[in-house]
């Protein structure tokens, strides 16, 4: 068994503590999900179980890096996520919220490797920085559809069937922990 050391910089201690933060956002993502899911829009809720997916992968990737720079990774609990929305725009629009929130906390931690000169660690983050560009857009964009859709859920359940699917993946990110050949 390989030798792990505790995060050792201010970096590598917010990159383990961004883990949870990627595995609350899959589990919220999930809880919108079901919500949808229950109120049969199942192209909303599929849309919202694949990010949910997509957002347990992030903190996957992450602990991968960890791992790959001899760094001991402890996989956190998670907080209360909500799971009560009032129809479809606060749905959204609290995913759109959680996007702008894991923003922030990316920039942060590309802030830090920088400033720590961990050019390793600015290097893994900029795939991150380009995801939340593209993921606060793709969520702004949903809440705009929600919002001239005026009510009608046909209108919106065809835009996210039709623009918002299955998508194929980006060969450019970083492998999540557990990935076939990791």
């Amino acid at each position: 068994m390989p030798e792990t050391a505790a995060a050792d910089t201010k970096f590598h201690s917010l990159l383990a503590e961004q883990v949870r933060n990627e595995f609350t956002a899959s589990q919220q993502y999930l809880a919108i999900a079901v919500h949808f899911d229950g109120f049969d829009v199942p192209q909303l809720a599929g849309f919202f179980y694949r990010q949910a997916a997509e957002e347990r992968d992030h903190a996957l990737m992450l602990v991968r890096y960890l791992l790959d720079r001899g760094i001991a990774v402890p996989i956190p609990g998670i907080p209360e996520v909500r799971n009560d929305f009032e129809g479809v725009r606060d749905a959204v629009a609290a995913a759109l919220d959680f996007e702008r929130e894991v923003t922030g906390q990316i920039s942060a931690l590309a802030a830090a490797a920088r400033h720590e000169m961990d050019f390793l660690g600015e290097e893994f983050m900029s795939w991150f920085l380009k995801e939340q560009v593209e993921e606060v857009a793709t969520m702004t964009t949903l809440l705009r559809v929600v919002d001239r859709a005026n009510g009608n859920l046909f209108d919106v359940e065809d835009f996210v069937s039709r623009e918002m699917g299955p998508g194929g993946g980006d060969p450019t990110a970083p492998s999540p922990a557990g990935a076939p050949g990791n």
